[in-house]
């Protein structure tokens, strides 16, 4: 049912070290900045990087996850399975595009998504997160 990879999203705890070490060291293209978090892409991957206050005092960050694509006929069949084979849910979701995060037994961030950067970006020019700018 997964389609692919979807985005990789790293804690980090200092917004704007973390954006010039993959958008300048890197050349990741930044796509959107805002107070907590940034959209890069290298190609077709996508990279988000989300503020952590958690990212200063651990070495494994709070909201490191790894999300796969899903097409969104099969997303609700797909979460239930999962869920009736215990798999526990991780967190809520609160973005654009159905998600259902998910742990693998050894307790890996995992993220079934539909959508993609392109319909996170347009959900974000329609409502920005605070401070957010776009890159053109």
């Amino acid at each position: 049912m997964l389609t692919g990879f979807n985005h990789l999203t790293l804690s980090v705890g200092n917004l704007s070290r973390s954006v010039d070490f993959y958008a300048t060291l890197l050349r990741f293209k930044p796509e959107a900045i805002w107070n907590t978090g940034a959209y890069l892409t290298m190609g077709d991957f996508w990279l988000c990087l989300s503020l952590s206050k958690e990212a200063l005092s651990k070495q494994t960050a709070e909201y490191t996850h790894y999300a796969f694509s899903i097409r969104p006929e099969d997303f609700d069949e797909f979460r239930n399975t999962l869920l009736d084979c215990g798999v526990k849910a991780w967190q809520n979701n609160s973005s654009e595009g159905q998600s259902f995060y998910f742990l693998d037994p050894d307790g890996h961030q995992l993220e079934a998504h539909v959508g993609s950067l392109a319909s996170r970006l347009a959900a974000c020019r329609r409502a920005p997160y605070d401070g957010m700018r776009f890159f053109d």
